[in-house]
């Protein structure tokens, strides 16, 4: 008996370790990408772009933030293989290493005053090392829990990894709001910017302390125990079950329309047109983000007891539904119209955001899971967190700021559509599901609502 529950004891602790690293890598990737979006929408114009003017220079300094997105499809390819091939923990220590020298070096940048045009050349250029470890990074995290939890508590688990982009998002505007109070806007502009790019190296080394504390997943040990690691993950990903990919990228492609729209362009307009202050803004932007970690925790949980398609539908229907009324409510122009819309905007997503870290991972076949969940994530990225921000100006000054809500309105029907597709494809027998693993320890014991991810009988 003492020997059974030292084994439990010792189980549960690894669990929990799982859990903590899985979440603090992702908050650190996301937070080292996120503080790029927000510096280039308040002052990458004119640190980089001087020449241009702030109009000009601040649809390049947004573009220049978009580049990461498309980086990341091979950054998910590049680590995606090796994480088939070479495990899950190895691979994410290297990508989060990539993405702390990258920021820590965007931090430490002379600008175009210094050094003219290489100024720009190396942000870009930095910026595509960001999105190239941030690309290898979500499949990853999603596999340390996914592959390591049982069927019953595999969406709670899920929890962990996807409340790094929300809490990173707070974290992020928290640090700039701090910084704005306490420093004048010409220290802010001098140099008062590089702070959250600096201080990144401390969360970095933290996380790495803690990504070398954790053992390889259960199902990427069996992989290797019965020898089923392939050659060319990515192209079997194709073979097998691209057109999974196509419709996973879809699901995804809403969450990256939202709140990219939400972190970055609502940045600039609340700023501009709207005439709010940098602190409300980055005030409400901390709302935001808390709003969308807890709508995170329920839907994860919720993927527990009912079927995870349905979950993340009426997560999209609920986004859809928010796209409609977006505008109406931000372009009353007061900082409480602003914070009630930006909370509505960014509370949607976790209903459907949450499932996925379990749904991915279920969809694909453990021997390419990697690169599969990756490129998926990643190309959903590039739809919707580069495309749609980047043509977000023009949509408004063509049409109008309702325009650019019901284009968000459009991509969520889009992703729901695509959730159907992907339930009509496991109904047929068409989806790879994750095997049964032994549960490493209770999800209660590292999450006080684990008590509600048990199924309805």
């Amino acid at each position: 008996m003492s020997n059974q529950t030292e084994h439990g004891s010792s189980r549960s602790h690894s669990m929990k370790k799982i859990a903590v690293a899985s979440m603090i890598g992702t908050l650190i990737e996301f937070y080292d990408f996120l503080i790029y979006g927000t510096a280039a929408a308040l002052v990458f114009a004119k640190v980089f772009f001087p020449s241009l003017g702030q109009s000009s220079g601040t649809v390049l300094a947004l573009a220049t933030f978009g580049v990461a997105f498309v980086a990341r499809p091979l950054g998910s390819v590049i680590f995606g293989h090796f994480g088939d091939r070479l495990g899950r923990k190895k691979t994410l220590v290297s990508t989060l290493l990539l993405m702390g020298l990258s920021t820590v070096a965007i931090g430490l940048l002379p600008t175009a005053e210094s050094i003219g045009i290489w100024a720009p050349v190396a942000l870009v250029t930095l910026r595509i090392v960001q999105g190239l470890a941030v690309g290898g990074e979500w499949a990853g995290a999603a596999l340390l829990t996914s592959e390591n939890a049982t069927p019953a508590s595999r969406g709670t688990f899920a929890v962990f990894p996807q409340l790094g982009a929300s809490l990173a998002f707070s974290l992020a505007s928290a640090t700039y709001l701090i910084i704005a109070l306490t420093i004048s806007a010409e220290s802010f502009l001098a140099w008062g910017w590089r702070i959250p790019f600096l201080a990144s190296s401390a969360l970095v080394v933290v996380g790495l302390m803690v990504r070398f504390t954790i053992e390889e997943t259960i199902e990427f040990k069996k992989t290797v125990e019965r020898k089923e690691i392939v050659r060319a993950p990515i192209a079997e990903t194709f073979r097998e079950q691209g057109g999974q990919v196509v419709l996973c990228a879809l699901a995804m492609m809403p969450t990256f329309a939202f709140f990219y729209v939400g972190a970055v362009y609502m940045t600039t307009y609340a700023t501009g047109t709207l005439g709010l202050g940098k602190t409300t803004v980055l005030a409400v932007g901390i709302a935001g983000g808390l709003s969308w970690a807890a709508t995170t925790i329920v839907g994860s949980v919720w993927s527990d007891r009912f079927d995870r398609h349905d979950v993340i539908l009426v997560g999209g229907l609920v986004s859809a539904t928010v796209g409609l009324v977006l505008f109406p409510i931000i372009d009353i122009g007061t900082p409480l119209s602003f914070l009630i819309g930006i909370v509505l905007m960014l509370g949607s997503l976790g209903f459907a955001y949450g499932p996925m870290g379990a749904l991915f991972p279920e969809t694909f076949a453990t021997r390419y899971r990697y690169s599969a969940a990756g490129i998926s994530y990643s190309l959903g990225g590039v739809l919707g967190g580069a495309v749609i921000p980047l043509v977000a100006s023009s949509v408004v000054t063509s049409f109008g700021s309702y325009a650019l809500g019901l284009l968000l309105t459009a991509t969520a029907l889009v992703g729901c559509a695509s959730v159907l597709a992907l339930r009509r494809l496991k109904s047929a027998g068409g989806i790879k599901s994750l095997e049964a693993v032994e549960p490493l320890g209770s999800i209660a014991e590292t999450l006080p609502i684990g008590n509600l991810s048990r199924r309805r009988p």
